[in-house]
């Protein structure tokens, strides 16, 4: 995994920049410790961040194709090529000589074999940039569920800026760091719009993309697109198909060169992806977070059922893992430093950075041990794990399912209770996310046969995986790479997402409940008490001396007048919490969001310096 960034200006000699582009790789330094490389020429340069997982010694960027003195073309790539093997042989066979056994040559030589096109060839997780001089041309490219992120912007002067996030571009001189209305409601609103990507002048090329940059300027296409069709296979050959194509998913995805591993949460989904993983051969080592004193003070909520760290043991025990519990103290979420690392390595606020938190804390702590980790993302999106799939009240409401949720807890949306009305009302967060998702929806054809009740909960599993899951696996790509670790995500292979993304709703819930498909496909791995056991989401902590923390912190907030948050909140609202003297309540949804989003605020306003133009 690595970071990537670039620049390219068909009006100006760039071979002199090559510090400016050294300057914007260096924003991306944690997702690529091992190595950095800057390649330049008139119109082009390009750099990158290594972090290394295969070929460790060679397959060093940017990388060069070279005939006879002439340079063909230069890729910088990040991400995993699952496929490189078999692709490898059939560009030999094609002709083409290789000089190293990484992946990176493989896209280099896909290519210069099938020009823009070559992303139609690579499974994996991946994003790239090509530039080819003989035609003064610069692809972009993304995999096809946008597990690996890709950035760009124009400059004021006619230039192309690119990088794995938005840091690297505004680390070039050019570009501003500005939010506008429309970008400050997608972020209260928590989607992901396709190609939006929140700051003025930025775009994030969309998953199953590729941009095609030249003198003429810059032209998208579509390459991959969920597939809506008909299922034609009964019930127990859809279990055997689920259960082949995971498997083979997790198989590709154990493909390393260095130390790898698990993370193991006790639910279905991670405990799926180990049990596999076992299968498929070693004795890989688990992961699973937890909090000082957790079970022993645990209270069931909404959403949790029962605590996480009993059924990670039990799955570690019966499939036959070293398993190391991560146990997380109080102090360690709330740890400014810890707080910092991880808003500022996703570039934006959240409205859930105690998950963010705890995650980062998890991820540096599996870091010490392996530079590649597999984890159960996208399950609950793909075989309709969360409750918004269930609850009549939150499906196909004319918005998305988490943000009618949201507007249930607050009139303007999740973490929203503590900003002002006024500017709340000019941005109009539930109108954005109404447009949006009427956007997203019409992009789902009613398959021929199909009932109203199975299209209806066909839009419900598009919107999920096409404006929830990319917000899920941001978080994952950042977090994992603030610290420097690559995860793979087993649930992402297209060829799974495709089968299952068309398995009919009532067959996903054929006993009853949620994920039955998968229940059914993974039954004689694992216990019946996981199998059996209901969805619970990432933990959060109880315990109430976080409440007491977030209290202090946001009485120094709302009480520092000069404050770059102040402009943004709802005065009244936030004096009458200060002046209460009690911690902030840390069960549910209501007060500890909207506390949170406001310290966010504050922070990212403080340390991005971002211009807000509202």
């Amino acid at each position: 995994m690595c970071g990537i960034a670039g620049w390219t200006d068909f009006r100006r000699d760039l071979s002199e920049e090559g510090a400016t582009v050294r300057t914007m790789v260096a924003a991306l330094a944690n997702r690529g410790p091992d190595a950095e490389g800057v390649w330049t020429d008139r119109r082009a340069a390009l750099g990158h961040r290594r972090l290394s997982v295969i070929d460790l010694e060679h397959s060093t960027q940017p990388m060069v194709a070279e005939e006879d003195g002439r340079t063909l073309a230069v890729v910088v790539h990040n991400g995993e090529i699952y496929n490189f093997r078999a692709l490898r042989r059939e560009l030999e066979a094609r002709g083409h000589r290789f000089r190293t056994a990484g992946d990176t040559e493989v896209v280099l030589r896909a290519y210069l074999e099938w020009g823009e096109r070559c992303a139609e060839h690579l499974d994996g997780m991946f994003a790239f940039a090509v530039w080819d001089p003989g035609r003064e041309r610069l692809l972009l490219a993304r995999d096809r569920l946008g597990i690996k992120p890709l950035f760009y912007a124009r400059t004021a002067q006619g230039g192309v800026l690119f990088g794995s996030e938005p840091k690297a571009l505004f680390a070039h001189p050019a570009l501003e760091c500005a939010v506008d209305a429309e970008g400050f409601a997608e972020l209260l609103a928590y989607i992901a719009t396709p190609g939006h990507a929140v700051y003025r002048g930025v775009r994030e090329l969309p998953a199953g993309h590729t941009a095609v940059v030249t003198h003429a300027g810059i032209a998208e296409s579509a390459y991959w697109t969920l597939p809506n069709r008909a299922h034609t296979d009964d019930t127990a050959t859809t279990i055997d198909t689920v259960r082949g194509l995971l498997a083979e998913s997790v198989e590709a995805h154990l493909v390393s060169d260095v130390p790898l591993c698990t993370l193991l949460s006790g639910g279905v989904d991670s405990s799926a992806i180990v049990a596999l993983a076992t299968r498929a051969g070693g004795r890989p080592r688990t992961f699973a977070v937890d909090f000082e004193g957790h079970t022993e003070r645990f209270q069931k909520d909404f959403w949790h059922e029962d605590p996480d760290a009993p059924y990670a043991a039990e799955v570690a025990r019966h499939v036959g893992t070293d398993h190391e519990p991560v146990v997380l103290r109080t102090a360690d979420l709330v740890d400014p430093v810890v707080d910092a690392a991880a808003l500022l390595s996703q570039d934006l606020p959240r409205p859930i950075p105690d998950m963010d938190r705890s995650l980062y804390l998890l991820l540096r702590a599996v870091r010490r041990r392996s530079t590649v980790a597999l984890m159960g993302e996208a399950a609950d999106e793909l075989f309709g794990g969360y409750r918004s799939f269930q609850d009549p009240a939150l499906v196909d409401t004319g918005n998305f399912p988490w943000v009618t949720m949201g507007l249930k807890v607050a009139p303007h949306g999740m973490s929203t209770g503590l900003l002002d009305p006024g500017l709340l009302k000019k941005i109009d967060v539930p109108g954005h996310a109404a447009q949006r998702y009427a956007e997203a929806v019409a992009e789902v054809p009613r398959v021929d046969g199909e009932s109203e009740l199975e299209h209806r909960m066909r839009r419900v599993s598009h919107v999920h995986l096409t404006r929830w899951m990319p917000l899920l696996l941001t978080r994952d790509d950042r977090l994992s790479m603030a610290v420097g670790l690559e995860l793979r995500v087993p649930y992402c292979d297209h060829r799974l997402v495709e089968y299952v993304y068309n398995i009919p709703w009532e067959m996903k819930t054929a006993d009853g409940r949620e994920k039955s498909v998968l229940r059914s496909a993974v039954a004689d791995l694992l216990p019946a008490s996981v199998t059996e056991r209901r969805k619970s989401p990432f933990p959060i902590t109880q315990d109430p001396g976080y409440g007491r923390v977030l209290k202090e912190r946001f009485d120094a907030v709302v009480n520092d007048p000069s404050g770059p948050v102040t402009s943004l909140l709802d005065r009244e609202a936030c004096a009458r919490l200060a002046a209460q003297d009690r911690p902030i309540e840390v069960s549910g949804w209501g007060e500890r969001r909207d506390v949170e989003m406001v310290l966010q605020l504050d922070t990212w306003l403080r340390r991005q310096r971002v211009r807000l133009d509202l």
